[in-house]
């Protein structure tokens, strides 16, 4: 099996190619593998069968040693066929060894019980022999090999060693057992236990010490292979200590469902060899149960044993053992399904993990990215993009797709607000567990994606309204600089004139002043005029409506008029009021200055959308090429503060502008 390995003892890296010999080897051996586990399969099934018709009792240790073999068959020929499938690699040639070798020896035994039963029958010694040494050389190298196997990168000398030392006992313990079947197998047995413990320091080492891509996993193989070269010391103290002899089967069914276990687990989360899932979820949870049911079967029997003496107390013992064993295999049960579905074992632990993300992130991008990677962290999926609707238009990606994917609309409140799009773990799909799962997890990615549109309207907001303070605090330095600073300059050179002329000319003098006074009257007005612009007093006082009226009466004072009509307004006050307001007042006085029209019509009412503001005028109308101005950023700029929409549209002729405010926020605000 050594020329399985890649060049220099190597696994080959994920994605490439492994070699032996010459030969480009890119694919596993699927016939292969589905030969092997099947045969495993059979002739542990087989052995089973042939001792259930023998007739035999399930009180003794030979059924118990034959459920070993078939657990060992069914268990590691499965394992060994799922890794062959996937890559052709010494690992999975040792594993599915282990299940031959356990389903010929419970081949062996079951014949064995059954040719007793049946004396007429031929006694086959050959096959019924099997039962005491086909499963020794798989099972041994299990822990006394594979654990060196287990990596990613060139066996170094000290795993080469160790090895050639775990297939040199692998085949001393059976070779010494045919050769001298009278004499006792201590030497042997002592190898083995002292090399898998040797094997087991090293993977503990590793564990502990070696490439961190590699740790994962290596905890549970470092116990499995540990636990399984201490069960064969019972096997020592046989001959001194006869009770013990129930320790033996027992310790070995006990450390048969640890162990592929820890193998699984090891290779599951690593992703060696190129094998993104070396088992599928179905298989995973099917090993384990059956495992379970091993150690039930198994202690059932033994309390048997110990009771003994008639039907009432063997039963007694079975029952409860059984029921001691209940929460135990509860407890394990929900530790499987964690660990082959993730949190979708539980859609509310699921959903709460999610959760939490809203709480801990510090922006809308932190957020996104945090519900991202806590989905596809709680279902075990490849790779999950969390896609927000526009205005915000935010991908929010986790992993790295290799397969097609699929997409689910996240809503909220009836509204689309994104898209979740996933894939499964290559070899993998979504089953009923985690799409329900799935179905749990919308809601909160729904509202959680609803919490980063309102951050990133509420920034966007904010930022508006910042604009809006700067672009007025421009226009009051712009009138203050360029218009009544200047004027105060020249009322300060008119008044010295009237000084100089006061003694010479009384009545030039006076017609000055007079002059300079009717000039400030006007500042006076122009300074009422930017004030009420920006908020009027009536707006605060009165209310929309009334503020509109003032409007009216402001414009029709200089020529242009303009016809209001304002439905549900009276009374309404406060930020909704001074945004209606400004976007009115905006475009009333940009059709004042660019329409040509003699006047507008403005319509301030309530409908079904929110509060509206409709301006409308019959002049020469917008050119379709002509850039925004500023009066046109201020309405979008207002009308996006409140969660509102402006469009301006051509009239034939005129122009139109209409905003709408949200209902929400605009009754909301009636006094």
């Amino acid at each position: 099996m050594s020329n399985e390995l890649a060049p220099g003892g190597a696994f080959p890296p994920p994605g490439a190619a492994a070699y032996c010999g010459a030969v480009s080897i890119t694919v596993g051996l699927p016939r292969t593998a589905l030969v092997l586990g099947g045969v495993a399969w059979f002739l542990g099934l087989l052995g089973l069968v042939l001792h259930l018709a023998s007739g035999a009792g399930i009180a003794d240790a030979n059924v118990l040693f034959l459920l070993v073999d078939v657990t060992v068959a069914i268990v590691y020929g499965t394992v060994g066929a799922v890794v062959l499938a996937r890559r052709r690699h010494a690992v999975g040639f040792l594993v599915a060894l282990a299940g031959l070798g356990g389903g010929l020896s419970a081949t062996g035994g079951g014949w064995g019980a059954y040719a007793a039963a049946h004396p007429d029958l031929p006694a086959l010694d050959g096959v019924a022999e099997l039962y005491g040494w086909a499963w020794m050389p798989g099972t041994v190298a299990l822990f006394t090999v594979v654990p060196w196997l287990v990596r990613d990168h060139p066996l170094p000398t000290a795993a080469r060693v160790g090895v050639l030392l775990g297939a040199g006992t692998a085949v001393w313990l059976p070779a010494a057992g045919l050769l001298a079947p009278a004499s006792r197998a201590d030497a042997p047995l002592v190898a083995v236990v002292a090399v898998g413990l040797v094997s087991a320091a090293a993977t503990a080492y590793r564990w502990r010490r070696g490439p961190v891509a590699e740790r994962r996993g290596l905890g549970l193989l470092t116990a499995g292979a540990g636990v399984l070269a201490l069960s064969f010391v019972p096997l020592l103290l046989v001959e001194s200590t006869p009770d013990l002899v129930l320790a033996v089967p027992i310790s070995h069914l006990a450390t048969q469902a640890l162990y592929p276990a820890a193998i699984l687990v090891c290779v599951l989360r690593n992703r060696l060899w190129g094998i993104d899932l070396v088992v599928s979820r179905a298989t995973l949870a099917g090993l384990t149960t059956l495992g379970m049911a091993a150690v039930y079967a198994a202690l059932a029997a033994a309390a048997t044993l110990l009771v003994g003496g008639g039907l009432v107390p063997q039963l007694v013992a079975a029952v409860g053992m059984a029921l001691a064993l209940g929460p135990t295999r509860a407890h394990l049960e929900g530790r499987v399904r964690t660990l082959v579905y993730g949190e979708a074992a539980d859609p509310g632990r699921a959903a709460l993990r999610v959760g939490r993300e809203l709480a801990g992130a510090g922006s809308a991008d932190d957020l996104l990215a945090g519900l991202a990677r806590s989905v596809g962290e709680s279902l075990r999926l490849e790779s999950v993009v969390l896609r927000t609707a526009p205005p915000l238009a935010v991908d929010a990606s986790w992993g790295l797709a290799t397969a097609a994917a699929e997409t689910l609309p996240v809503l909220h409140a009836g509204r689309r607000v994104g898209e979740l799009t996933w894939t499964a773990r290559p070899g993998e799909r979504l089953d009923a567990r985690s799409r329900q799962a799935l179905d749990h997890l919308l809601p909160v990615l729904a509202a959680g994606i609803a919490l980063a549109h309102a951050a990133h309207e509420q920034r966007r907001a904010h930022d508006a309204a910042t604009l809006a303070r700067l672009a007025e605090r421009r226009l009051i330095r712009r009138e203050i600089h360029d218009g009544l600073g200047p004027w105060l300059s020249g009322l300060r050179l008119g008044l010295q004139g009237a000084l100089n002329l006061w003694s010479a000319d009384p009545a030039a003098a006076r017609a000055l002043v007079a002059a300079l006074a009717d000039e400030a009257q006007l500042r006076v007005d122009d300074v009422r005029s930017l004030s009420r612009s920006l908020l009027p007093p009536a707006l605060d006082e009165l209310g929309l409506a009334a503020a509109l009226s003032e409007l009216v009466q402001r414009h029709a004072t200089e020529g242009f008029t303009v016809s209001v009509e304002a439905h549900g307004c009276d009374g309404l006050v406060g930020p909704e009021a001074a945004a209606a307001y400004g976007i009115a007042a905006e475009a009333v006085l940009n059709a004042a200055r660019h329409s040509g029209a003699a006047g507008c019509t403005l319509t301030v009412r309530r409908s079904t959308e929110g509060l509206e503001v409709v301006c409308e005028d019959a002049g020469r109308g917008v050119a379709p090429d002509a850039p925004p101005g500023v009066g046109t950023r201020t309405m979008h700029e207002r009308a996006a503060e409140r969660g509102g929409t402006l469009e301006i549209t051509a009239l034939r002729p005129g122009t139109r502008v209409r905003a709408v405010l949200p209902a929400t926020t605009a009754v909301g605000a009636v006094a």
